[in-house]
């Protein structure tokens, strides 16, 4: 069975593609990842490029996107991060909010903090899809 996790924040242009850039370097055929802003930046933020560029992770060539209906239907889980009354909820879906610094404006230092909570935040998301369905599988 394969998972659709939408990460969203405000400007699509730090958080949430940091998160769906761990996800995929996951290489977890069973999960399909993108994410989306509520405002889009012109361009992904340099310094939280330069964060995963550390961790091996390239986000360089991904490009801001507005998140639409479509994209909130397809997704099993969604992930908010900041933005608010702005992000969409529909019943039926599993959401968390994860309040994460917004990178904006940071030095890489603070970046790197960001970076790795959000990793963090990652790797328990995926590990409980595992759990929930070795629960189903019980059922």
């Amino acid at each position: 069975m394969t998972t659709n996790i939408l990460f969203l924040c405000v400007h699509n242009a730090g958080r949430s593609q940091m998160a769906a850039g761990f996800v995929k370097s996951l290489g977890r055929s069973d999960i399909v990842v993108w994410s989306g802003g509520s405002e889009p930046r012109e361009t992904i933020n340099p310094v939280a490029v330069a964060a995963m560029t550390e961790r091996g992770i390239d986000i360089a060539s991904q490009r801001p996107q507005r998140w639409t209906n479509a994209d909130i239907t397809a997704a099993d889980i969604i992930v908010t991060m900041g933005c608010g009354d702005s992000c969409p909820v529909i019943r039926g879906k599993r959401y968390e909010d994860w309040v994460v610094a917004d990178p904006a404006g940071h030095s890489l230092e603070v970046v790197r903090g960001i970076r790795d909570d959000i990793e963090r935040r990652v790797l328990e998301l995926v590990a409980s899809l595992a759990t929930n369905e070795s629960d189903s599988d019980h059922e």
